[in-house]
């Protein structure tokens, strides 16, 4: 009996490991050797392009220039503006309120360029240089222009520094700017970022836009306003005017571009004001309010709020009420179309002028005329 349980014990064993190796090749037979059937799948994968692979670029970037070089450049040119607003509370008593805010010389001379907002209705305005002098400014020598919020004035100095205005069209989205200004009314300082978008019109106001303006992502503050916008060469190519500061929203400032700003700059000192083509309309935009208020028949283009008399639109027949869809051939469905439609006309130029009344549709002819100097 014992010889029989050694001997099948012993063939137990032999069985259990002959198993086991059975079972082991298979296993590593299962991870090793791939099934046939992937190798068929592999041999009908057509490749994109077997020749291709990576090639790394060859690095060209530029160097950029030193923004302290550009700031030691501009900042003599830029100075800070207080003025003083004499307002009348609810009680009728007058108080002083006073503002800070920013412009830059144009001229060797004096003149100093900056936004029509800091000095609008001000009774004395104090400009500090660079160098920290104190001027007061002549309230006779400040020209204003409210459409483009942009002003001039001067001071009695001689042979201040300057800046270059440059040429805003030049900018592409993504070149580096730095703006200069009174932030806050502090001191002068410099901030710097890059432009963000080009061409951009902004509604201030019911009856203002400001076009073509430069955004950018450069730290805006109050105190800002009327300050340069300089590209890394030191040129002006943007006045800074606006920000908008709403929760949620960082790194959106707007300056008035160099090529619109320009024109206007040249005129207020040439004249003391910006002569312009004028049809003598003031306009409301079409909005649910206007349609529903006066039961109008179109739901776009720019509605007369009023008429002035004796200008070429109370000449040409145009009465409050009525909606300008139309203005030299060109379609006019907003008030930013029309007022852009008559800025880009000439003095003295004929125009037709497609207009509804009522359910009626008519069209008119209107001569511009210069528009007449700020009262």
């Amino acid at each position: 009996m014992k010889k029989v349980s050694i001997k099948n014990l012993f063939i137990s064993l032999i069985l259990i490991i002959s198993i086991a190796l059975v079972s082991g090749c298979g296993l590593l037979s299962d991870v090793e050797t791939p099934p046939s059937s992937s190798t068929e799948t592999t041999e009908n994968i057509t490749p994109i392009d077997s020749d291709w692979s990576v090639t790394p670029g060859e690095s060209q970037v530029p160097i950029l220039p030193s923004i302290a070089d550009v700031v030691a450049r501009v900042k003599p040119s830029v100075v800070a503006i207080t003025s003083e607003v004499v307002i009348t509370d609810i009680f009728n008593q007058r108080h002083t309120q006073e503002g800070a805010g920013s412009g830059w010389i144009i001229s060797t001379d004096g003149i100093i360029v900056t936004n029509n907002h800091v000095v609008e209705g001000a009774e004395t305005i104090t400009v500090t240089l660079d160098d920290g002098r104190t001027f007061s400014v002549d309230i006779t020598t400040v020209a204003t222009d409210s459409l483009t919020d942009l002003a001039v004035l001067k001071i009695n100095a001689e042979n201040l520094p300057a800046a270059t205005i440059g040429d805003s069209r030049k900018l592409r989205v993504g070149d580096w700017v730095v703006a200069i200004g009174n932030s806050l009314g502090e001191r002068i300082s410099a901030t710097n970022g890059i432009v963000s978008a080009l061409g951009v019109s902004l509604p201030m106001s019911s009856d203002q836009t400001l076009y073509n303006l430069v955004q950018t992502d450069a730290a805006i503050n109050p105190g800002n306003s009327g300050g340069p916008l300089v590209n890394m060469a030191g040129e002006v190519v943007g006045i800074t005017s606006a920000k908008i500061a709403e929760v949620g929203v960082e790194g959106m400032g707007y300056a008035i571009s160099s090529q619109e700003a320009a024109p206007v700059i040249e005129q207020l000192i040439n004249t003391g004001y910006v002569i312009r083509p004028w049809l003598g309309v003031s306009l409301w935009p079409v909005d649910q309010y206007v349609i529903q208020r006066y039961n109008l028949v179109v739901d776009k283009g720019a509605f007369v709020v009023y008429v002035a008399a004796g200008s070429p639109a109370d000449k040409a027949g145009l009465k409050p009420g009525d909606v300008i869809t139309g203005f030299a051939v060109e379609e006019t469905d907003t008030v930013d179309d029309l007022i852009q439609a008559i800025r880009a006309s000439r003095i003295g130029q004929e125009v037709e002028i497609t207009y509804w009344r009522g359910e009626n549709t008519k069209t008119t002819y209107a001569t511009l005329i210069e528009s007449p100097p700020p009262s």
